[in-house]
């Protein structure tokens, strides 16, 4: 790690993990980039591929844990983008962040969820790099049994 956003991570205490491995026989990636956008998808997983954390939040996992799903989550985002770009530095924004939230019919604190990711990208990035607009959607199962799934979408620069 070299750059500014790498040395914030260090003050924060932060460390990103290692870059997920994408699971065995999958036929998609976890980050494309088109132009000067990067579209990177991820979940709580584990470097060896393995979930965190697992089943719906409310029932299964509680919503501090699945907070905190998010939040790996969006750590692993943030290793795969310093993969791909070399530096955190090259992101100019943070411009959309899609969460999907695994719970039953009832449930409606998605929002609170996907916090554990939005509150990391701009403790991070701070506001104006990192604020972004954002959905949070309730599914009725996730694959696996994840309990959050996040698809970001990010402007980068030179």
């Amino acid at each position: 790690m070299s750059g500014r956003i790498e040395q914030k991570l260090l003050e924060l205490g932060i460390e990103l993990p290692p870059v997920p491995a994408v699971p065995a026989k999958m036929n998609f990636v976890m980050v494309v980039q088109t132009g000067n956008q990067l579209f990177v998808v991820g979940g709580p997983l584990l470097p060896d591929g393995k979930l965190a954390y697992r089943g719906k939040v409310d029932t299964e996992l509680s919503l501090e844990a699945a907070y905190q799903a998010a939040r790996l989550t969006a750590l692993n985002l943030l290793a795969t983008i310093q993969q791909q770009l070399g530096s955190l530095d090259r992101v100019a924004k943070i411009v959309k962040l899609t969460g999907f939230v695994n719970g039953p019919d009832e449930f409606e604190q998605q929002p609170a969820v996907i916090n554990g990711a939005s509150d990391l990208l701009i403790q991070v990035f701070g506001e104006e790099i990192g604020k972004h607009t954002r959905s949070a959607i309730g599914v009725n199962g996730l694959a696996g049994r994840m309990p959050v799934e996040i698809e970001l979408i990010v402007e980068t620069k030179e």
